[in-house]
């Protein structure tokens, strides 16, 4: 039963995560472009979203670092790393870079799915390909320490 809970759960939650990013105009790649573009006609209402994504993210992190199960049962998993390190900022260079160049990131790219959206369609084949050469050379990297999605 706890099962199901959890799926419908997590359904409701990314439904209204969906809903809030198409509401938003997250999953408009010429809004988002127009929101990048600072040197051109900067659309600046994007700001708005994010800011209010920025509150509710640092209030909900307060409450949950309180917590020790959350709402659900479930065990808290808060981050435990805080440090900077080389791939992190890679990867935020990459992200930032795929973001302006395709005016998706991944969130709103599968929100834009539903829609039949072919750009988005392309982007999130890209990103999966992404995920998969990644996981490649990471198991190449590291054959030893088995699953990669694990922190290292």
């Amino acid at each position: 039963m706890q099962q199901h809970i959890d799926t419908l759960s997590a359904f409701i939650v990314g439904l209204i995560f969906g809903l809030g990013l198409v509401i938003g105009g997250m999953t408009d790649p010429s809004k988002v472009i127009g929101f990048l573009d600072i040197a051109g006609q900067w659309d600046p209402s994007l700001a708005f979203v994010m800011g209010g994504a920025l509150i509710v993210g640092v209030v909900a992190f307060r409450f949950a670092r309180q917590r020790t199960t959350s709402f659900l049962g479930g065990a808290m998993r808060m981050p435990a790393k805080n440090d900077l390190d080389p791939r992190l900022v890679i990867g935020s260079l990459l992200f930032g870079a795929g973001w302006g160049m395709a005016g998706f990131c991944p969130g709103p790219a599968l929100a834009s799915l539903g829609t039949g959206n072919t750009k988005a369609m392309l982007f999130v084949l890209a990103m999966i390909a992404g995920m998969a050469i990644f996981e490649g050379i990471e198991r190449y990297r590291h054959p030893w320490q088995g699953d990669s999605s694990s922190p290292r």
